[in-house]
């Protein structure tokens, strides 16, 4: 992949077949403003093409501080209601590029996840977080509510109950929390956070990639289904690995006792 240069975003590939999304606006807490949006969903809509060279993407936000703060609200102070409408459509449009994106996606959440932040976290495949993170659906303290996927994702994510608690009171909730509720997968030392993160990109990355995106799309669109309409669609993602070359090499690689070398093909 010929990496794109952004303003408000840094990318990089740390590893074969990893790209690094960083949230790039650590003087305003990594809150997303219009910019940033328009980056994000033009970066996740290009992903949804499958450049040749990424299969797993890790989104971080710069600095220790802040993941992603949510909307930047000094640059929505004053806003006319047409105005404020116009850059929501776009918050909704980089949210659904998150969503559409076939490649698995990991969030390291490095600081605060506040509001769309936390929306974010939600939207991804995954997520583990440093110890000092701390989260909060904080919208309803501003006269809004979540408009980011937040009513949607994070009750999928750990439970209506614990979301309506959450999204209702506003209230923070520390990383720990997070874990034990669902929303992270596992909590390190800030130091160990992003290490730990990209040696789990690694490992999926080295995974059939085409087997990959169909069990990612199984999951996520059959958690929408009934259970035999989703077993249905399971079988349909799997028939599709049957003639690849990929699902040929696996079989090969296993039994020459060798690691497979997976073109996704």
């Amino acid at each position: 992949m010929s990496l794109k240069s952004y303003k408000t975003l840094e990318l990089q590939h740390p590893a074969d077949w990893v790209l690094q999304v960083r949230l790039n606006r650590p003087f305003a807490s990594n809150a997303f403003n219009t910019a940033m949006a328009e980056e994000l969903t033009d970066c996740f809509e290009y992903l949804a093409t499958l450049p040749e060279h990424t299969r797993v993407v890790v989104l971080t936000g710069k600095g220790t501080r802040a993941f992603c703060a949510g909307g930047d609200l000094k640059e929505r102070h004053g806003m006319s209601d047409e105005a404020w409408f116009a850059q929501h459509r776009q918050y909704e449009r980089m949210v659904r590029a998150i969503l559409g994106c076939p490649l698995p996606i990991i969030a390291a959440v490095n600081g605060a996840a506040f509001g769309g932040g936390c929306e974010l976290v939600a939207a991804v495949d995954f997520a583990f977080a440093a110890r000092s993170a701390t989260f909060a659906q904080t919208e309803t303290r501003l006269g809004i509510m979540p408009g980011a996927g937040g009513t949607q994702c994070l009750p999928r994510a750990i439970g209506t109950r614990r979301a309506q608690e959450l999204i209702l009171s506003g209230r923070r909730f520390t990383a720990e929390e997070a874990e034990s509720w669902g929303l992270v997968n596992a909590v390190y030392e800030p130091a160990e956070l992003l290490p730990n993160t990209l040696n789990m990109a690694s490992t999926i990355a080295l995974n059939a990639p085409i087997a990959v995106r169909q069990a990612k799309l199984a999951v996520n669109r059959g958690m929408d289904m009934s259970l035999a309409n989703g077993l249905g669609l399971e079988i349909e993602a799997y028939n599709r690995l049957v003639p690849t070359s990929d699902r040929r090499e696996g079989i090969s690689s296993f039994n020459e006792r060798r690691d497979p070398k997976f073109t996704g093909e």
